[in-house]
């Protein structure tokens, strides 16, 4: 599976909010050198509910095949677009981990509120089930959702790219460039 190499590669996704309709999902692949080798940007719906298919997108559009491990900063981004690791899995056969940094009691309120009687979306956010707790190296706590990959090789992958504070550098790094991404096409209008 590659998950032990230290030639490791894992895709950290995370997104940033555009506006009110789309919102930036930027990837980047890191290695476990922690070099950036290679870099993707797409669009997801704010309230929509396509942001599984705008990972699978993003993975596709790198056109490789040598990622380990796709890591993503968020369940239920863009408001609410919730993200399901299993179908992401399956349609790229890669393992999933989805990375959230609070507890939390759950979404099902706040959907019901913002979204009443959209029962697809509710049924999306059931599916994702529960979460592990990490406990870091850093001292903090993580909460992981995960699709074909085991808690312990996960948990040692968090730890290995978590260098301070609680999110993992190719998380945090995508993160950055997506932010870069909205900034700019805000300043461009």
């Amino acid at each position: 599976m590659g998950l032990r190499k230290p030639g490791i590669r894992i895709l950290g996704i995370a997104e940033s909010w555009m506006g009110r309709e789309e919102s930036f999902l930027a990837g980047v692949v890191m290695r476990g050198d922690l070099r950036i080798d290679g870099s993707a940007l797409t669009h997801v719906t704010v309230g929509g509910m396509d942001a599984t298919d705008a990972v699978i997108r993003l993975f596709i559009s790198l056109s490789r095949t040598d990622i380990n491990l796709i890591l993503i900063s968020g369940a239920a981004i863009a408001w609410y677009n919730i993200i399901n690791p299993d179908l992401i899995q399956k349609a790229t056969n890669t393992p999933v981990m989805i990375i959230t940094y609070e507890e939390s009691g759950g979404l099902e309120e706040a959907i019901r509120n913002h979204f009443p009687g959209d029962r697809e979306r509710m049924e999306a956010y059931y599916a994702l089930g529960e979460r592990d707790s990490i406990h870091l190296k850093t001292g903090y706590v993580v909460y992981l959702r995960r699709s074909g990959i085991q808690l312990d090789d996960a948990t040692r992958i968090i730890n290995t790219f978590t260098f301070d504070g609680r999110v993992p550098e190719p998380v945090r790094v995508a993160r950055i460039f997506a932010r870069a991404v909205m900034q700019s096409a805000q300043n461009g209008r």
